[in-house]
């Protein structure tokens, strides 16, 4: 039993992440290992657990019934790990803060000296990610407020902005002038680099709205993890970047980076905290929403 106890936890990861490769990540051990796991499960079953698709791994009818009884043994597990946990830290006040990397590395962090000056008895949390996955985390309740740029639906949550940004393409002067001379007359849109954030950061979004508004299509997108690389590779001259404008200002000043001239700008867009409307007057949050 305790043998097939650490089986059914490999087979649990792996169906939960949908990726051997994954699931061999967050377990520490290697992909072979998280194979020979789940073969041996399958055996000790007699059943096929999973099957192979173009994106992973996929259960099959019996690895979706397996994996639906042991997943509630398992969040029963996280659930008392969290109340001991709980428990053992009650006295001690925690913030569990949600954002991008974007905007903890240019908004949050500047905001948070302050904040630890006068709450040093705090402890802070941040966990990184999309706009849209803080909402989710705001909604299960894994976190307490959230820094984000402000969503179309804000239905159920108190949203304070704190400034507002814009998006442009920057790049540097030697990029254009090359792709000028290699390129003449041609629209940049069909022969430069754009690089981009991904799919699910707003900006990205915005941006790409606007470009289709205006029946632009980069032929040549690469899609970079943070926006400090794509600073940094926009520097170095690897392409166009699509960029927060107010956080490469020094970089425009400094003639650095240059911004790429178009037809039309990109609307502003705010950025604020948000949390839970039920949770807006807890004292731990005063200091980001001081006008309640």
């Amino acid at each position: 039993m305790q043998e097939n106890l650490s089986l059914y936890h490999i087979f649990y990861v792996t169906g939960k992440t949908g990726s051997i490769s994954r699931a061999a990540k967050e377990l520490y051990i290697s992909q072979p290992a998280v194979s020979r796991a789940v073969q041996k499960l399958e055996h000790n079953l007699n059943t096929l657990l999973f099957k192979r698709n173009s994106r992973g791994v996929a259960l099959t009818p019996d690895g979706k019934i397996l994996f639906e009884k042991i997943q509630a043994a398992f969040e029963l597990v996280d659930e008392g790990e969290r109340a001991i946990l709980h428990n053992g830290s009650r006295n001690v006040p925690q913030l569990r803060i949600g954002t991008s990397t974007t905007l903890c590395r240019y908004v949050l962090l500047p905001r948070l000296k302050p904040y630890i000056l006068s709450h040093p008895q705090v402890r802070i949390s941040i966990s990184c990610q999309s706009t849209y996955q803080t909402l989710e985390l705001l909604d299960e309740e894994k976190i307490d407020i959230g820094l984000i740029g402000r969503p179309h639906n804000l239905q159920g949550y108190y949203f304070r902005p704190v400034m507002t940004v814009s998006d442009t393409f920057v790049s540097t002067t030697q990029y254009l002038k090359n792709l000028q001379e290699l390129y003449p007359g041609e629209p940049l849109f069909h022969n430069a680099v754009f690089m981009m954030l991904d799919e699910e950061n707003i900006s990205r979004q915005t941006i790409n709205a606007r470009m289709r508004e205006h029946h632009m299509e980069p032929a040549h997108i690469l899609e970079v993890s943070t926006m400090d690389l794509l600073i940094q590779f926009a520097e170095t001259g690897l392409g166009i970047a699509g960029v927060v404008r107010q956080f490469v200002e020094p970089e425009l000043k400094n003639g650095v980076l240059c911004e790429i001239p178009l037809d039309f700008d990109f609307p502003d867009r705010e950025i604020g905290f948000v949390c839970k409307k039920k949770d807006r007057g807890l004292p731990l949050l005063q200091y980001f929403f001081p006008d309640i």
